[in-house]
Parts: structure tokens; sequence; C-alpha cells
């Protein structure tokens, strides 16, 4: 499909949302609020489809979310404060402006630098966020906020001097959270284990590792052997309450042998 079918296809888009918009009970009464909860069930259902690796839902999860996308801009213009040319032109301003490696005179040779850059810009920019760490939506699921905020304080000059010097200070608040745990402070152990896991993913994104992919891969590493082990077990005409630890461990480590991480 060529540039001039993506347009035409794009512009009947919008006409059909137009009529959703005027004869659809259910898209007439929908409001930004209504679809924020849709919009993010959504973004994990596209999230689902990246980790499957599976190409074809991919392209419907991504047509998904530009419905929405529409839909917002739709419900902005009856609003009379923005529409779909708008959203597009903001975007391509912003894209051409914090990218002066390509549309200025600015030179970037790897993408930290493009980051670094990025970063700079936007907090440049008028209408850009108060703070850096501003940017970083409240609502982000923990582990994903903990590596955005850490990667926006890098692109500031924030960091480690060497990547390794981050073990220390995993080990270090590894021990402050034994302390706690010893005085049983269950207030304090939860500070102190959120400290531990701030530093692990400070960690990881020193690495190059991204710990919510990590961390997803052994939640699905574990469903898959956990599955293998109930199955066996309903096999063997047992159930899990049945079973003990030891008799577990003997079918996990037969599951570890049959499944890759």
């Amino acid at each position: 499909m060529n540039r001039k079918q993506i347009l035409e296809r794009f512009g009947e888009l919008l006409d059909i949302m137009d009529k959703l918009r005027e004869q659809c009970p259910w898209d007439s009464e929908q409001t930004l609020e209504s679809l924020r909860t849709l919009t993010i069930e959504e973004t994990y259902e596209l999230s689902e489809a990246i980790l499957k690796g599976d190409l074809d839902e991919l392209s419907k999860e991504l047509g998904d979310i530009l419905l929405h996308v529409i839909f917002y801009a739709k419900i902005g213009q009856e609003k009379g404060v923005f529409g779909m040319g708008e959203v597009i032109m903001q975007l391509s301003e912003k894209l051409k402006f914090r990218h002066p490696h390509i549309f200025g005179d600015t030179r970037a040779d790897t993408s930290d630098t493009v980051i670094k850059n990025w970063e700079h810009l936007k907090a440049k920019e008028k209408n850009g966020n108060k703070s850096v760490l501003s940017g970083v939506p409240t609502g982000l699921p923990a582990l994903i906020k903990a590596f955005r905020i850490q990667d926006k304080a890098r692109a500031m000059g924030f960091d480690w001097e060497e990547r390794v010097q981050v073990w220390d200070k995993v080990q270090e608040e590894l021990e402050e959270f034994r302390v706690e745990w010893r005085k049983n402070d269950t207030d304090k152990m939860e500070a102190e284990f959120g400290d531990l896991l701030f530093a692990l993913v400070n960690a990881a994104r020193l690495y190059g590792i991204n710990p919510e992919d990590a961390l997803e891969r052994t939640n699905r590493t574990f469903i898959e052997r956990f599955n293998y082990l109930e199955e066996k077990t309903i096999k063997q005409g047992h159930s899990l309450e049945d079973m003990t630890l030891s008799q577990m461990n003997e079918i996990w480590e037969e599951a570890k042998n049959n499944t890759k991480k």
C-alpha cells in the first residue's frame, strides 16, 4: 500500500469515527475518562502480542491503539480544544525539535547522545514538564517507573561513573534489609526492600537489561514449569495438595529440563 492509499484509508477512518459518534449509542456516550481504562487494556494487549512475537496479532492491536487515538481526537474536536490535525501537527513539530541532529545542525553519533539531547530539549520547551522527573507518569507500574526515573536522571548526568559500582549499592541495600528483617520491623523492611529493588533495577539498566522484560520472562518460565508440574501430577492421579514438597521438586526438575529460559 503506497502513501496515497494509506492517507485515503486514514481519511476513511476519520469518516467512520464521525458516523460512530453520531449514530452508535455506545460510541456516542464515550468520554475521555471512560476511554482511559480501555486504552490501558489495549496497551497491555499490544504488549502481549509483542512478547508472543505474533505479528498478525500485533497489526490488529496497533489498529486498536490507532482507533483510540482517533477517538480522543474526535472528542477533543467536539469540545473545541483540539482535533486530529492539531495532534499530528504537534507531534511533527515535537519530533523535528527534539531531533536537531536530523533537522538541524546538532551532531549526535550515538543513541546515548540522542537520549541526552532529547531530555535537555524537553527541559527547554515552553510547554514541557516543570522538572525532569515530572515527565514520568505517576500511574506507571512501579518497576517500569523506577526504570524510567533512573533513565531520565542518567540523561541529566546523574549516574554511576562505572557501572560495576552499582553492585556495592545492591549489597549495601541487601544488608540494610537484613538488619530490619532481624528486628522484624515490617514497615522498615518494606522500605529497605524497595531500596533493594530500586538498586537492582539500576543494575539492570546499567547492563542494558530491561527489568520489566526480564521479570516477565521469568514469570512466563515459571508459569510454563508450574503448568507442567500440575499436569504431570494430575496424570499420576494426584492433586498438588496431596503432594509433598519433595515430590513436587522432583517433577519441577523435570520441568526445568524440558523448558528453556
